[in-house]
């Protein structure tokens, strides 16, 4: 079942809670008009090319509606508020008609039950909010060959995020006015790859489970479960873009992030897809940060993540919980404003993901690509994942890099320090 609205969104949605949203698409072509000449020649001969399609408005691609999932009600799929979930496919062709990417939305969580009931008021707890969306300048959704030259003609699946718990909690809650709350994100993830499995995923040759934030996250909750779908004739990797969150404290000395997941994990009972081996030794709640769930992974796996990322700057080292000062606020918003006591800080965040991801020095089959820039989410948009603008280390895009990885090259990218790398920019999604 499609739905027939008109109105349309961009793909890379408002993350919760995010200070600033990117630029919309008239406005961010705007930008780069004005700024083309010097990104002409400042980038030319660092890039070895420039990619045009920059610089035009891409080909007209119609929206891509939204799919209901049959039968949702009757397995419990359902989103917060009771409705059923959907998703956004659209299908491949040419070589490409037998390969799959499986996007997981992301828009952070709810852990407490006026949170949640709020939420079901909205796209992410309700498919009664949800529109059509647009795939075009999308980025590894992109159907422009120039600018997605590795998965322009692949089926491409947009699942829609509505249960607040990263498609993995199963229990039921009431809000204080009575109201039912449905905490079924793994009936959901379940409902929407059966689904997808009838309309020919089943018959893959190759197929991506990725997603951003929230839905990196649960990239890494269910890559295991993903790949054990198939037969070990068909290569199946995860890609996880924003996803990699840790437990820190705060600016303020307390670990108010691990709270957040704490009330999501008890709340909405995600104890099932968590690694049975992290539980043996750990509570649930530390079993759902990714410095734990990828010890159990052996699919293989890129992780993608600023070291210095903007949302866990905002959300995670200087939350509003945190009380932070007017210059801790003005650093939290822009990375320029940050002095140098602060920037030693954001350089210990970065240095303990780095640690954090040491255990992936064995896997062979991983990548990695940690840059230093100010941003969030870095898959979901033409200007970071591969344009003239496009963040760069070892002189490749994302695009490239994810490339590479695909094909069987090795690919472990760690940048320097905040902020050696001038290919970050102001341009990028926060």
């Amino acid at each position: 079942m499609a739905s027939t609205a008109t109105a349309t969104e961009p793909l890379l949605l408002r993350q919760q809670q995010c200070h600033r949203r990117p630029a919309n698409r008239g406005s961010r072509l705007a930008v780069m008009a004005a700024t083309a000449s010097v990104l002409l020649l400042l980038l030319t001969p660092a890039s070895g090319h420039l990619h045009l399609g920059l610089f035009s408005l891409p080909p007209a691609e119609p929206p891509v509606n939204l799919t209901i999932v049959a039968g949702a009600a009757e397995k419990g799929a359902v989103c917060l508020d009771g409705t059923p979930p959907g998703y956004h496919l659209q299908r491949g062709s040419g070589d490409g008609s037998g390969s799959w990417i499986i996007h997981l939305q992301g828009g952070a969580w709810c852990g407490t039950l006026k949170d949640c009931y709020d939420r079901s008021m909205t796209d992410l707890g309700s498919s009664s909010f949800m529109k059509p969306v647009m795939f075009a300048g999308a980025g590894i959704f992109d159907g422009d060959q120039l600018q997605n030259p590795n998965f322009y003609n692949w089926n491409k699946v947009y699942a829609r995020y509505c249960d607040g718990a990263s498609f993995s909690g199963d229990g039921e809650g009431q809000s204080e006015n009575g109201t039912t709350l449905h905490f079924r994100g793994l009936r959901i993830y379940e409902a929407i790859i059966d689904e997808l499995m009838d309309k020919g995923l089943n018959n893959a040759t190759q197929a991506i489970l990725t997603g951003c934030s929230a839905g990196g996250l649960s990239t890494l909750l269910h890559c295991e479960d993903f790949s054990a779908r198939f037969s070990q004739e068909v290569s199946v990797k995860c890609l996880a873009d924003a996803g990699f969150f840790l437990d820190v404290k705060d600016i303020s000395g307390k670990r108010s992030f691990w709270a957040v997941y704490d009330g999501v994990v008890s709340l909405q009972n995600v104890r099932e897809v968590l690694p049975k081996d992290c539980l043996a030794y750990n509570e649930p709640t530390e079993c759902f940060f990714p410095a734990e769930l990828i010890k159990s992974i052996h699919t293989p796996t890129f992780i993608l993540n600023s070291g210095y990322d903007s949302w866990q700057i905002q959300n995670v080292l200087v939350p509003d919980s945190s009380a932070p000062d007017e210059s801790w606020s003005s650093c939290k918003d822009n990375i320029q404003n940050c002095n140098s006591t602060q920037i030693d800080i954001l350089d210990g965040f970065k240095n303990t993901m780095v640690d954090a991801l040491k255990v992936t020095g064995y896997k062979k089959d991983w990548g990695l690509f940690i840059d230093s820039c100010f941003t969030h989410c870095q898959t979901l948009s033409d200007v970071s994942w591969n344009s003239a603008v496009s963040p760069r280390l070892g002189n490749k895009t994302i695009s490239e890099a994810v490339g590479d990885w695909h094909h069987g090259r090795r690919v472990k990218e760690i940048d320097c320090d905040y902020p050696c790398n001038p290919t970050c920019n102001s341009l990028l999604p926060l």
